[in-house]
């Protein structure tokens, strides 16, 4: 599954290089977070407008809680399994950053034969490391793991085995670099990343060729966002914010899904669908509405089931009904 937060917006982002930042040799050479942060994170994961973190994040002169984190829970899982002191070593506790750390996951996680993992992981870090737009958002990535998957365990846990998160830093890295115009190397990541994880993100857009995501919104394993065939240009779903995707929902066509929906899985959503709105079934119907902000946050998919119920009691009666007048 995939949490997108706020930072995946509906215009493709920008990377930053700021004039006065120089250029260190070393891949350990990232900015400090601070220290009140820790408070900010869960707290804007719940929808906090992006002036309360954007305002946190210009006071550089302290210490990154989420890396901080991460590094106490490697500690302390390499304490608790010895076996794994190396890995949790090489892996984490070896790095400066959490910059260094995630390119050095990613680059041993996608080599092959042709692709060293040193070449990828210069490549992560040269781009993480004068984006900081990137750097913001594999912490608020991060951070919606943790709040929103309930077989998350730990912060660490995300970082090293989350195929979800790896798959969207990649994305940010290979989007970065199709920006300055290195497409071969942004297709070549994107291939990479089809290959190890089985997802397939674009690096020209968001998801797909012309599909848009909102902020704050939870796509569940296996869901499609495509097109019906018979579109050209345009032709992909616009996902406003706050939206949760069930597990294997399909989405067709250039149709837009209001803020503040869900989808129930399995369903194959065809037409456009009004905001705060509940929708099921093969093709989709508006079977209820929303009451709740920001269902992509609360993760609460059986909060309506009795919905759901009703829906397909009565379409079981009518069809039933059909049958007996033929």
């Amino acid at each position: 599954m995939a949490y997108l937060n706020h930072t995946t917006s509906v215009s493709p982002p920008k990377t930053e290089h700021e004039a006065e930042e120089e250029h260190p040799k070393s891949h350990g050479s990232f900015p400090s977070w601070p220290h009140h942060i820790e408070k900010v994170f869960p707290i804007y994961a719940m929808g906090i407008p992006n002036s309360v973190l954007d305002s946190s994040l210009h006071h550089l002169d302290c210490p990154d809680p989420i890396w901080e984190a991460v590094r106490e829970e490697a500690d302390l899982e390499a304490q608790r399994e010895p076996i794994l002191s190396s890995f949790f070593y090489a892996t984490i506790l070896s790095h400066d950053c959490l910059e260094q750390a995630l390119a050095f996951v990613l680059a041993n996680r996608l080599q092959n034969p042709t692709i060293l993992a040193t070449q990828l992981m210069d490549i992560f870090c040269n781009v993480m490391k004068h984006d900081k737009g990137i750097q913001q958002s594999i912490r608020l990535d991060i951070q919606a793991f943790k709040d929103r998957d309930p077989a998350c365990l730990s912060y660490c846990s995300v970082l090293l085995y989350a195929k979800g998160y790896h798959s969207l830093q990649v994305y940010r890295v290979a989007h970065a670099l199709w920006d300055q115009g290195r497409k071969v190397l942004a297709l070549a990541l994107h291939s990479l990343v089809n290959e190890a994880f089985g997802v397939d993100i674009h690096p020209g857009v968001v998801i797909g060729e012309t599909t848009v995501v909102g902020n704050r919104v939870s796509l569940m394993q296996g869901v499609t966002l495509g097109g019906t065939g018979k579109e050209i240009g345009n032709r992909h779903p616009k996902v406003a914010e706050g939206v949760l995707i069930g597990a294997h929902a399909t989405i067709l066509g250039n149709i837009v899904i209001g803020e503040c929906v869900m989808i129930a899985a399995g369903s194959l959503v065809l037409k456009e669908v009004p905001p705060h709105s509940i929708v099921a079934g093969v093709p989709a119907k508006v079977i209820g509405r929303l009451h709740e902000h920001y269902p992509s946050l609360t993760m609460k998919q059986d909060e309506n089931k009795h919905l759901s119920s009703e829906f397909f009691n009565k379409l079981t009666e009518m069809k039933s009904q059909k049958l007996n007048v033929n």
